[in-house]
C-alpha cells in the first residue's frame, strides 16, 4: 500500500488526540500511547488490509480515548476520513467508560458476534498489539504486569482468552489467525 495524504492524516489526528491533548502513555511504563494505534495499523497494513481499514486501526481509539475538550465524535472521523472508517472504529470502541472493566469488556466481547470481517481485522490487531506487548512484559516482570489493569491476573488472562476465541469463531480464516492463537497459547501458560 502507497503512503497517503488521507493516511499521513489519520497519524497526525491520532497523535493529537493521544499524545499532543493529553500525553497518554501506555499503562504502567513511560512509552507514548502512539505507539499502539500505530502498531496496530501497521499489523493491519502487513495483513494487506485496505486504506480505510488500517486508518480505522490508527484511530481505534481516538473517540474512546479522548478527552472531554477535544473529544473525538464518530461524526468529526466520518468528515475527515469517511463513513467507512468511522463505522470501523465505532465498532470497537468501548461507549460507556462510566461502566466497570468487567462490564465493559463483557459488552465488547457480546459485539464480536456481528462483526464484519474488517471490524475483526481491527479487534484482531488492536488484541495482537496489546498482548505482545503484554507478553514481553510479562517475560521481564512476571505477575507485577497485571496491576496495571482494572482487574486481576485471572479477570484479564480470562477476557483476552474469550476475544480471541470469539474473534476465530466469528471467522476462523482470520489472516491473524496463526498469531491469536500464539496470544492464547501465552496466556494460558500464564495461568499455570
Amino acid at each position: 500500500m502507497k503512503i497517503s495524504l488521507k493516511l499521513l492524516k489519520a497519524i497526525k489526528f491520532a497523535t493529537k488526540t493521544h499524545d499532543v491533548y493529553q500525553k497518554q502513555k501506555r499503562k504502567g511504563k513511560d512509552i507514548s500511547y502512539i505507539v499502539h494505534p500505530l502498531t496496530t495499523g501497521l499489523c493491519l497494513s502487513q495483513a494487506n488490509a485496505d486504506e480505510d481499514v488500517v486508518i480505522a486501526g490508527i484511530l481505534h481509539d481516538t473517540i474512546e480515548d479522548s478527552v472531554e475538550h477535544k473529544k473525538v465524535t464518530p461524526e468529526m472521523l466520518k468528515e475527515r476520513f469517511g463513513q467507512k472508517v468511522a463505522d470501523l472504529v465505532m465498532s470497537v470502541t468501548e461507549t460507556d467508560k462510566k461502566l466497570s472493566w468487567q462490564e465493559r469488556k463483557q459488552i465488547a466481547l457480546d459485539d464480536i458476534v456481528s462483526f464484519s470481517k474488517e471490524s475483526i481485522l481491527v479487534k484482531s490487531a488492536d488484541v495482537l498489539s496489546n498482548n505482545y506487548e503484554l507478553i514481553d512484559d510479562y517475560a521481564r516482570d512476571k505477575d507485577k504486569v497485571f496491576e496495571r489493569f482494572e482487574a486481576s491476573k485471572e479477570e484479564k488472562i480470562q477476557n483476552t482468552l474469550n476475544v480471541i476465541a470469539a474473534l476465530i469463531k466469528n471467522w476462523p480464516e482470520n489472516p491473524f489467525r496463526e498469531d491469536l492463537d500464539y496470544v492464547a497459547e501465552q496466556f494460558r501458560l500464564m495461568i499455570n
